[in-house]
């Protein structure tokens, strides 16, 4: 699948735990979008309890162009990122996968998914017969194309083996300035099996839009109550600070130079940023035609990597 650099992360679109955008905002931004020659949308069944993937179910049918789009099966037992250990029969037992599946086409009017993946990832499941029967059953049945594995917060290396056996198409990564570690051994594997990487959380929940400030306040229903909770928010000042300051005189805002960062690694098939608005949408989308940073910024921003987990 030939796949847009930047893609459209749907989360946000979901409705449940973000806030400041309407349903009608995210149609024209995903319409604005396509316009721009997007065609990539990475949404879940747990967005919202199968609202994103509602929305992206009407909007795509009017593209201008083919549009591919990628879901994920949720943890049966709700639980994110996979508790080490899990057993595979809480989480993606064979039915559950293939139900999950049936409702997430539903919800997107399609026949066929292109890339399904699971919403969690544990490695003591790369030699279990449940997700692979699962995965081989739904490609048969021409439901899905391709499959991967969205990987846990932080986790890099826990994919690797998998990778290794080339079982699935994609691994979907936290990948930005602040969490430079995919591109130690990730990285450089998914290059040598041909494997497709989405980059996510591009820019740190909003870290790395430079707009988060110690006075930032979010709903107390909101996701981001949680991730810039304590002295989060007074972090990210420090070290968005640092980061500027290093930047100067580069060309570009830092959102543009965090998307610019992520595709700028040749492993990188696709970056998806939340894009809920028209005007964030222009902005992400005319990354692609600046393309990769020079070595210079790169050696820069390699200095920025930041050990944290605010998820946790």
């Amino acid at each position: 699948m030939e796949v847009s650099e930047i893609g459209y992360g749907a989360w946000g679109i979901g409705g449940k735990q973000w806030q400041g955008g309407t349903d009608d905002e995210s149609i024209r931004a995903l319409h604005k979008a396509f316009e721009l020659g997007l065609n990539f949308i990475d949404t879940a069944l747990a967005y919202g309890d199968g609202h994103s993937e509602v929305l992206v179910g009407e909007v795509v049918p009017s593209a201008p162009h083919r549009v591919y789009v990628a879901t994920k099966v949720p943890p049966k037992n709700r639980i994110w990122p996979a508790k080490a250990g899990s057993d595979i029969d809480d989480v993606f037992p064979y039915d559950y996968i293939v139900a999950c599946t049936e409702e997430s086409l539903r919800n997107l009017k399609l026949e066929t998914i292109d890339l399904q993946q699971l919403h969690v990832w544990d490695p003591g499941w790369t030699d279990r017969d449940e997700w692979k029967r699962a995965f081989e059953d739904l490609k048969k049945a021409g439901k899905i194309l391709a499959t991967g594995i969205s990987i846990n917060d932080h986790q890099p290396e826990s994919a690797l083996d998998l990778v290794k056996t080339g079982l699935i198409n994609t691994v979907q990564v936290i990948y930005n300035i602040f969490d430079q570690t995919p591109a130690d051994k990730l990285f450089p594997l998914a290059q040598k099996h041909d494997f497709g990487v989405l980059a996510r959380v591009p820019l740190d929940e909003g870290s790395l839009t430079g707009t988060i400030t110690e006075d930032s306040n979010f709903g107390a229903d909101e996701f981001r109550s949680h991730y810039f909770r304590g002295d989060h928010k007074k972090q990210v000042v420090e070290h968005v600070s640092s980061l500027q300051k290093d930047l100067e005189g580069t060309v570009g805002t830092l959102p543009e130079i965090a998307l610019q960062f992520c595709i700028s690694h040749p492993a990188v098939s696709s970056v998806i940023p939340g894009m809920r608005k028209v005007r964030n949408v222009n902005s992400n989308c005319a990354v692609s035609n600046k393309g990769p940073l020079d070595a210079a910024t790169l050696a820069k921003l390699k200095n920025h990597a930041w050990a944290k987990n605010f998820y946790s």
